[in-house]
């Protein structure tokens, strides 16, 4: 058998494991196995982020606070680009939906209530009459999910690290003190700790392992491209209405991601845009805005994983070494950089600082426990 023997071994290379590896890699030698032939190929990959503070679980909340620092100042040579550019997120209310805004508004933080007319100037596309209330979130930006993503696989190897493509793990299993994972070409990575960072495949990877799934439910997201006409949405907000029920951003400057914001159950694939999605999308997205589209000129769908209270999972399960880094949901890109050092500081037993907070809240054991009870 062809052995790797390593300090850590983290099991999906999107932007959890890649974020996972990069901050391990500080104190171990790591391997990173993908099972696609190229790292990030499912969510990561498809994900449009954006950084907003209001967002997310309440331990996302803790970890997207967290991140803000590193994405305003990477360390040097991380990326060739700055990762953000500034962008508002402007909610929309129509009748129905005011009431749900205003709690928006009093429970959020830099949130605050703006002048429909305001929404107007800066959108000018906005049907007269859709909304009756907006509120912004100034402090908002867009993230460059590649260079992110990039940035930390390097660190990784750098440190000396080894990223392993078209390696999914068919076996994992523990050998006294260290976990053994065997991949599809049949060479067998051995180290004390296990990071399980495979998204939407997260339980599956705990059942190879023989371990109990904690529940996650990975559930498809639905965006196509279209062109605004002789509008120039560069510089517009991302926009949506309050119930979550729709957004629109620019895209590569002249264009418009839209998405119904949907979540549909789904298991664990390749996931593929479905054109009753693709309509709504259009559809509500044209209750608001006057846009003509004439054609939808791309569409594709991506997984984001919850675990069963929405909250992330992160931290040593139920057997010594084998940790989780999943369920990110909807937020894995904002809350990356403080999710990954999180996981690095229990695996070392380090103090996690400012990050302490987010600890019980981000506990698997949390599931296994309400398992039992």
């Amino acid at each position: 058998m062809d052995t790797h023997a390593f300090d850590a071994i983290v099991i999906g290379a999107g932007i959890a494991g890649a974020t996972a590896a990069a901050h391990l890699s500080a104190t171990r030698r790591v391997a990173l196995l993908e099972a696609e032939d190229r790292a990030g190929y499912h969510a990561t990959g498809r994900s449009a982020a954006i950084w907003i503070r209001n967002y997310g679980s309440p331990d996302a909340r803790i970890f997207t606070a967290a991140s803000r620092a590193f994405f305003e100042s990477p360390p040097p040579g991380f990326a060739d680009a700055p990762l953000m550019r500034p962008r508002p997120v402007v909610h929309l209310a129509p009748p129905d939906q005011v009431d749900h805004l205003r709690e928006m508004v009093a429970e959020g933080d830099d949130m605050r209530e703006i002048p429909v007319a305001e929404v107007q100037a800066m959108v000018p596309a906005l049907r007269p009459g859709y909304a009756a209330m907006a509120a912004i979130e100034s402090d908002c930006f867009d993230i460059d999910v590649a260079a992110m993503h990039q940035g930390f696989l390097r660190q990784a190897r750098a440190a000396g690290g080894t990223l392993a493509l078209r390696a999914r793990a068919g076996r994992i299993w523990r050998n006294g003190a260290a976990w053994c994972a065997q991949t599809s070409d049949g060479a067998v990575f051995t180290a004390p700790v296990i990071v399980n960072a495979a998204g939407a495949w997260g339980d599956e990877v705990a059942a190879i392992a023989g371990l109990d799934p904690i529940g996650l439910q990975p559930k498809r997201r639905t965006a196509c491209i279209i062109d605004p006409g002789d509008h120039d949405c560069a510089d517009w907000p991302l926009l949506g209405d309050a119930g979550h029920g729709w957004y629109v951003r620019a895209e590569a400057r002249r264009k418009l991601m839209v998405s119904p914001a949907d979540e549909t159950d789904s298991d664990p694939c390749d996931a593929q845009p479905d054109e009753y999605d693709v309509a709504v999308a259009v559809d509500r997205m044209q209750q608001a805005l006057d846009i003509p589209v004439a054609r939808i000129e791309h569409r594709w769908a991506g997984l984001r994983s919850f675990t069963p209270d929405r909250g992330l999972a992160i931290g040593q399960g139920t057997e010594r070494g084998f940790y989780w880094m999943v369920g990110q949901g909807g937020y894995g890109m904002q809350t990356a950089p403080a999710a990954g050092a999180l996981l690095a500081a229990l695996a070392d037993g380090r103090d996690p600082g400012a990050l302490a907070p987010a600890v019980s809240l981000c506990d698997p054991l949390r599931f296994a426990r309400k398992a039992t009870a």
